[in-house]
């Protein structure tokens, strides 16, 4: 699907995904701390410096740190990306979203407002030939397909690629830094050692 910038202001939200388990991680993965500050903090900076209303969407026993920004609790059941997604668009009232995974603290702010400024119903980045879906943007017109895909229990990278979504390829993502260090996601605690090692002074997110 070809992708459309338009001149005008974005009005999207900004909705940071913190409903998972975390297993891989020994559980709670947004109170992980990356340079002192947890995991969901640096997402929630990354989407305000972009110039986004944030919330945060969790499961009902998620725990969270103290956030400057609204906490909209999802249903307990399922434990899915897209139920959270689908929370965050009913949050979002026929606004669109550009939903965040709480795991990645190198998605840059001017990715975020790129994202949130294209005409595109639904728009993911792809790196190697897969779609990364832990951040992309949905308009409400994805709605009910997400749901039917829920209820078959569908991969969020299926999902979204049976949705002709638009996509910011790697060539494109180059733009805004290392495409790869981008989309790191933090799941287990090697990856957070490699964050860890990846961060540079200049560019930690100020408290």
């Amino acid at each position: 699907m070809p992708i459309r910038a338009p001149a005008s202001t974005s009005a999207a939200l900004g909705a940071v995904l913190a409903g998972g388990r975390g297993s891989r991680i020994g559980g709670a993965k947004a109170l992980v701390e990356l340079d002192s500050r947890p995991l969901v903090g640096h997402a929630v900076a990354a989407l305000r410096e972009a110039g986004l209303e944030a919330v945060v969407v969790a499961k009902p026993g998620s725990e969270l740190p103290p956030l400057a920004c609204e906490v909209v609790r999802e249903r307990p059941l399922p434990i899915h990306p897209i139920a959270g997604i689908l929370t965050a668009l009913d949050a979002a009232r026929g606004r669109p979203i550009v939903a965040l995974a709480c795991d990645m603290p190198f998605v840059p702010p001017a990715l975020l407002a790129h994202l949130a400024l294209l005409e595109a119903h639904v728009a993911v980045p792809m790196l190697d030939g897969r779609l990364e879906p832990g951040v992309a943007r949905f308009e409400v017109s994805a709605a009910a397909a997400l749901r039917r895909a829920l209820h078959r229990e569908e991969p969020l990278r299926e999902a979204i690629g049976s949705l002709d979504p638009a996509v910011v390829d790697e060539a494109e993502l180059g733009r805004f830094g290392d495409p790869r260090r981008i989309l790191l996601n933090v799941n287990t605690s090697g990856d957070l050692r490699l964050a860890e090692a990846g961060l540079q002074p200049s560019e930690r997110a100020l408290p």
